[in-house]
């Protein structure tokens, strides 16, 4: 009687194989690849995402030595832009409406204000707002500038722009 290959391999093989196949428990391995590239994707996106949620209107701040402030909860940004408009977070207002709209928006006085001025908006344009807004009643007025200005105790000779 002549065994044929299959035979061969059921006769003895076999056995060994099913035993080797019952002895491996289950694959309890965690494959990390996908789990790196959901994490990659999500950063890609808040690096993207996270400047456009700061920017209210457009403005070139000034840079000053000034250090950076505490982050306030929820303060009031009044924005004037280099033309001379006024905005109030991202609306515009005309100057004369300033202080009403703003003791509405306002429970109390002492919720901090933000001034975010152009660079090259007018001075008089500036100490007008602020002016406007310190008879209102606030107190807590603040200038946004962006730090990295030149140092007060640089040469003599130096001029501000």
């Amino acid at each position: 009687m002549a065994l044929s290959a299959y035979d061969a391999f059921a006769a003895g093989g076999g056995r060994r194989r099913r035993r080797g196949r019952a002895r491996r428990g289950a694959l309890s391995e965690i494959n990390v690849t996908p789990l790196v590239d959901v994490m990659l994707v999500l950063l890609i996106i808040f690096m993207i995402s996270a400047p456009l949620l700061t920017a209210g209107v457009p403005v070139e701040l000034p840079k000053t030595e000034a250090g950076a402030m505490q982050d306030v909860p929820d303060p009031i940004t009044v924005s004037i832009r280099a033309d001379g408009r006024i905005y109030i977070a991202e609306a515009e207002v005309p100057f004369a409406n300033l202080s009403p709209r703003l003791k509405a928006m306002a429970d109390d006085t002492t919720r901090p204000i933000y001034v975010r001025a152009d660079a090259s908006a007018s001075y008089g344009t500036v100490a007008q707002v602020m002016a406007s807004l310190s008879t209102s009643g606030f107190s807590a007025i603040n200038l946004i500038t962006e730090t990295g200005g030149p140092s007060s105790g640089g040469d003599k000779d130096e001029a501000i722009p």
